[in-house]
């Protein structure tokens, strides 16, 4: 009887060294939802992934600053970039060219870093075909009406560019069965939605089946 227990306390010395598999991150959701606002807050607090910087033709806003926020570049220098095939994804966004630099992705995996990247939602479904082993995450606003008081309140829009914003909103939202989860950002309480991503990923670390990336 002590023998078969013995037996079985036993266990292969790999679940031991289980070392989790570097992710590829893709948080998404509605224009206005709080994308960029909570990966800035992610980085604020040191949390230990390479975030990916988008490049865009779309003109610089008053306090970002290029390279960290995005790399802003001309439409000439886009196509370059298209035609060089350095470009993982790329996408018109009311009227802006955007992209993620396939480069940059490959060598933060490649280092055995999580890579997160903030996308649009059609941006997100070029990604999933590309990578279907990716995790994705679906950014909600509380309601529709604290979703369009967020666009309202940016005041970065003419009356017409906000009315498309909040229609496309309206379209993006009915795609998110595309997404693994989905996760609240309400107002004011921005560091319980960085918890939330936070507790996806350490959960992610902890499946039995690893994902593995492939880019």
């Amino acid at each position: 009887m002590h023998d078969v227990a013995h037996h079985k306390t036993r266990a292969p010395i790999d679940l031991y060294v289980h070392k989790p598999s570097p992710l590829l991150i893709v948080i998404s959701g509605p224009s206005g939802v709080g994308k960029d606002v909570t990966l800035k807050r992610m980085k604020e607090r040191n949390l230990p992934f390479h975030f990916v910087v988008t490049t865009t033709t779309r003109p610089q806003r008053p306090g970002e600053i290029h390279g960290k926020d995005y790399f802003f570049i001309s439409v000439t220098e886009f196509a370059e970039m298209m035609d060089k095939g350095e470009l993982l994804e790329h996408a018109i966004v009311y009227g802006d060219y955007k992209g993620i630099p396939k480069q940059q992705v490959r060598d933060a995996l490649a280092s055995g870093k999580d890579v997160i990247m903030r996308i649009d939602v059609q941006g997100a479904a070029t990604i999933r075909q590309l990578c279907p082993e990716g995790v994705f995450i679906f950014l909600m606003a509380a309601s529709e009406e604290e979703l369009v008081n967020r666009l309202h309140e940016r005041k970065t829009e003419t009356s017409e560019g906000l009315k498309m914003r909040i229609a496309t909103a309206r379209e993006e939202v009915k795609r998110i069965g595309e997404f693994d989860y989905v996760v609240l950002n309400r107002d004011g309480e921005l560091d319980s939605t960085v918890d939330t991503i936070a507790a996806i990923i350490t959960a992610e670390k902890c499946r039995v089946h690893q994902r593995h990336i492939s880019l």
